[in-house]
This record gives structure tokens, sequence and C-alpha cells, in this order.
């Protein structure tokens, strides 16, 4: 075997030289061993430590397959149906619409075909918890038929984590880990980049910069976040025992440790993988691509291959094998610019142990991204701002600052410092420069990239939303009140009586908020604006002030463009204990 490879070990180095690799792992199996794991280059490029078959990895999204056999476990004890609509094991879950809530299977979940879009921003950097996320694929409006097509979803992946927690009463890493690893032998694979950083050889994240070849060293991503999609950090060597699981259908030294129908059904067709490697490159290695669960099927020259990638800042893994010929190959890339690498190293290896007629794919995927960094070098170059001219911001700065809040993506504050704007959103936090009129935009940042933030403002002439663009959609930030001090509330609530004689209540309802109630007309609840005065989503157009004498509330006003009305704060508050509550609007 070691003799069909050649001077593999010259390959690589030639690789590690040509393409600026920060460092890289490779293993090779054939039948039921491991007949090659190695590291070259470095795990840790400015101390120029080695990489070693012992060096820890995220293999981020090829934690898929670990969370399609877990869930594959549930099935086969009859907790949970592939083919089933989902509901009817796991009421709480909610789709966008009716459609999907009474349709959507496990199987439509793992194999991204439920025509709801990606939606990451959800969960990236968002520190949420499963059930969280879990509570926000109501919020991910489908931009497909169910069915009809591939579109990539990590959110599908964390939802079905939550899944199994709830019908195991075990969280999803705890499950994975005693119901598979364990059994595995898998002693050095764990859930987050935080254990990777407590073991003696993690690797470290390099990247080029984007105009030169320079490395240099960026955050690590969600270092404390345990995620069905993607969070499994492993060895080299563990991940080539969890390889011989996979090419021996579930066995391992003899021993039946996953169901070879779990596996199975891992790889029966689910829906047919756009090629778009052809479609940018002009070529493919890979024909007639099929998804499956946590992992996808195609034709390589001929031969059936199974695989899976997984992408993070810096970390690129690649799990595949040929199931006919039993050779499996694992390949981690530290870098972005050379992450095609976890892609054609598999290749090289390939073509040399089947014998087939040498096809340089590094050289091709070497000048295509080549050109590509070039091309978007000059694009940034060429790129000239184009704001209307002579516009400035319709409030003053101090205006805009606030917390904002969407109900899928979280919050957004934007603050104020040294006269000007700044913008935190996750972990992101980035100045905000005028454009032009309300709009405001960050710089172009290595790490987080640019933002644009274009506020709007109500009919009463405030600001009170922020909109991006995230997941290839404005998304609406809604400004959040400031919160009442108790003592304030004290001091406001009561009755209080028109010119005419009406008495109204101003309380707070069973969830603590402010509300006003006229006799027979609907609860209004009263938001927060600036001061003593408040808004009403029932009113929008209306302005209501509590007026002091001293320390105590006399009077409430509330105006809008046509007219102003005053209520005399009452002594007697009886009428808030006899009149009636109803539901109040507050959105």
């Amino acid at each position: 075997m070691l003799r069909e490879l050649g001077d593999f070990d010259g390959f690589m180095e030639k690789l590690i030289s040509d393409w600026n690799v920060p460092g890289i792992g490779v293993s090779i199996a054939k039948d039921d061993e491991v007949v090659l794991s190695k590291g070259y280059g470095y795990r840790d490029h400015a101390s120029k430590l080695p990489y070693t078959a012992a060096t820890w990895f995220p293999i981020a999204s090829n934690t898929k397959l670990f969370t399609a056999v877990a869930a594959g476990l549930l099935v086969d004890r009859g907790l949970l149906s592939f083919d089933r609509p989902i509901r009817e094991f796991v009421p709480s879950l909610r789709f966008y619409d009716k459609a999907l809530d009474e349709a959507v299977t496990l199987r439509d979940m793992l194999s991204h075909r439920t025509g709801v879009p990606r939606h990451d921003m959800i969960w990236y950097e968002a520190r949420l918890s499963l059930a969280e996320l879990f509570e926000r694929i109501r919020f991910m409006k489908p931009t497909a038929p169910l069915r009809s097509k591939f579109i990539y979803n990590n959110m599908m992946y964390e939802a079905v984590g939550h899944i199994i927690e709830l019908l195991s009463g075990k969280r999803w890493d705890h499950f994975v880990r005693d119901e598979i690893l364990t059994p595995l032998g898998m002693t050095d694979t764990a859930f987050t980049i935080a254990d990777m950083l407590t073991r003696a050889e993690p690797a470290v994240p390099f990247l080029e910069k984007r105009d030169s070849d320079e490395l240099w060293q960026p955050p690590y991503m969600d270092a404390d976040e345990s995620s069905p999609a993607g969070s499994i950090v492993a060895t080299m060597d563990d991940m080539s025992r969890w390889l011989l699981m996979l090419m021996n259908k579930g066995r391992v030294a003899g021993k039946q440790v996953i169901p070879e129908r779990i596996l199975k059904a891992t790889l029966a067709p689910g829906v047919a993988v756009p090629d778009a490697m052809n479609e940018v490159l002009g070529f493919t290695p890979e024909l007639n691509g099929i998804y499956g669960m946590g992992r996808q099927t195609a034709s390589y020259r001929g031969h059936l291959l199974a695989s899976h990638g997984g992408d993070l800042r810096a970390f690129h893994s690649q799990v595949s094998y040929l199931p006919n010929e039993k050779i499996g190959v694992n390949v981690f890339v530290i870098g972005d610019h050379c992450a095609i690498l976890r892609n054609a190293v598999g290749y090289e290896i390939y073509d040399r142990l089947l014998g087939l007629p040498p096809t340089d794919w590094t050289q091709r995927l070497f000048d295509f991204t080549r050109r590509a960094r070039n091309s978007l070098r000059e694009a940034r170059q060429r790129v000239v701002p184009n704001p209307v001219p002579n516009t400035c911001p319709s409030h003053d700065l101090a205006g805009y600052v606030g917390r904002y809040e969407h109900p899928a993506y979280g919050p957004l504050t934007i603050s104020l410092e040294n006269n000007q704007l700044q913008l935190a959103f996750r972990q992101t936090c980035l100045p905000l420069n005028h454009f032009h009129y309300d709009r405001f935009d960050t710089p172009d940042d290595e790490v987080d990239g640019a933002w644009s933030v274009l506020f709007q403002t109500s009919s009463l002439g405030d600001i009170d939303r922020a909109v991006l663009w995230l997941d290839q959609a404005e998304a609406i930030f809604k400004r959040t009140p400031d919160t009442v001090p108790q003592s304030v509330i004290d001091k406001i609530t009561g009755t209080y009586v028109t010119a005419i004689g009406i008495k109204a209540a101003v309380r707070l309802n069973r969830e603590q908020k402010l509300t006003l109630r006229f006799p027979n007309g609907p609860t209004e609840v009263l938001v927060p604006f600036k001061d003593l005065q408040f808004r009403s989503y029932l009113s929008p157009e209306t302005t209501f002030e509590f007026v002091m004498d001293g320390d105590r509330v006399k009077a409430l006003r509330h105006w809008d463009a046509i007219a102003e009305f005053v209520l005399t704060r009452s002594e007697d508050d009886d009428t808030i204990d006899t009149m009636e509550e109803d539901e109040a609007a507050d959105d």
C-alpha cells in the first residue's frame, strides 16, 4: 500500500511550500487498518510546533454524521422515525408555516431538503443554547418547496441535537459521547475548541492576509460552543478509528459497534447536490453527488465515493472513503487560502492507490485559487464609495444610540464613543462611519468584514429600527425600550379622569407591562420612549406623557397631530380593580 503512494512525503512537502500551508494532517486506511497517519508543516506556525497524528483539530461539519448516527440510534429504539413527520415525536418543534409543520421529517432535516435557507447568522457566534436555537426554527422562511432542492442548513442539525436531548434525556454531546465515542474507543475526541485548548497539541488557526502572502493568527471561533452541526474536535488518530468504522459498516476490531442499518440509512439517497465545483472551475472530479444524512455519495473517476467536508475559519477537513475498495482518507488543513487541499490531497491519494492515470488536481486548483484571489484583490482596489453627496444624518448621533432586537438574530447595540457610533453584534465590535442619510458603514475588517446599518424612523420622527443585510435578506431590528424603574411605576399607576369625567386606568398587567385602559376599550401597552413619555403599538402616532408636580404625578397628557388631551390624576383608584382586563397589543 505504501509502495503505491510513491514519494508521498515529497509531494506533501512541495504542497506546503507552493501553497504556503501552515499545517496539514493526512491519514489513510485500507480494509481494517490505518496505513498512514501523519502531519506536515506546523500545528502552530508561529511557534514552529510540528503537526502530528496527535494534533487536535476542529472537524467542523464532519460533526454532522455523528449527529445523524445519534438520531439513527433513537430511530432504532422506536423513539423517532426517519420518514414520519418529526412533530409526531416532538410537537414543540415549530416551522415557519403549517404546511412544514405537518410534513417535515427527520430525513428532510438531516438531508438539507426542507426548502429553508441557511440562516447561519442566527447561530453564528450567537452563544445561544440548543433550546434557544430550536425555538428560532419557526422564524426561518422557506425559499423552495419541501424536498425540491438541496439547501445546506446548519440550523436543522442544531434542532436535531436538541431533539436528541428531549427524547433521550441526555444532552447531545453526552449522548454522542456515551453512545458513539466511548463504544468506539475514541478517547481523543471532544466537543468544543475550549476542550481542545486544554490538550497537549491543539491546532492553531493561521490565515494569509487578504492582500499579501503573510500568515497571521486570527482568533478561534466560538471556543465554548458545543454544536451538533459542527463543533467536534479530534485527533487524526481518533478520526482514523471513525473512518475504519464507516468503511467496515459499523464494526471495529471484529465487534459491531454501530448498527449497520443505521449507517446504511445515512447513505440512502436524499437529494441531488448541485455540481458547484464544475460551475466554478469548468471541471469536476466528482459526478452525480447525492446527499444522504450527514454525508454524500458521488462518482469519482468511476468509483463510488462517500464523503463530507467541514469548514470553519482557518480549519478545513474532509472525511472520505471508497466503499467498494475499502480505501479511506482523512485530510485536515489549516488556512482558508489552501482549504481546497482537503479535497485535492484525497484525490491524489485515490489516484495513486487505484493506479489511475495521474491528474494534477493540486496544480489545477492552485491556478484557480490564485486567479480568484488576485481578482478579489483587484476588485477591492477598484472600489470607490458612491454616497449621495451633501447629506447628513437626520438626528444627532446620540439619537441612534440604543439596543435593538430581532426575534431570530437577537440583540444589536449601538453606542457612542468619542463622537463616533459603534456597532456591537455578537462578537463583532466595529466603528460606524456616516455614509449618507441614515446609513452608516463599518470599515472592511480583516476578520469580520464590512457591515452596513440603515436606521429608520417612526411616524413620530424618532429612530426606532436598524436594518442589516443578513442571510441574503433585510433583517429589521426594533429598538427596545428602556426599563422603567419600579419607583416611577409606583408613582404613575392609578386612575386618571378626562375633562368630561371618563375614568382610565394605568396599571401593570399579568406580564408586568404598563398598560392604559379606557372603559369598553382595548388595553394599550405603554412602551417607554424617553423620560416620562411613552408610546403605544395600538396608537403609533400618539405620545403619552405623565406630568409631574413636585414628587407626584398630577396628569396624563396624550397627543397626536390632530389634538391633545389631558387626564387629571384621581385619588380614587377603585376603577383599577373593577375594570375587566383584555389581551393587550404589545407589538
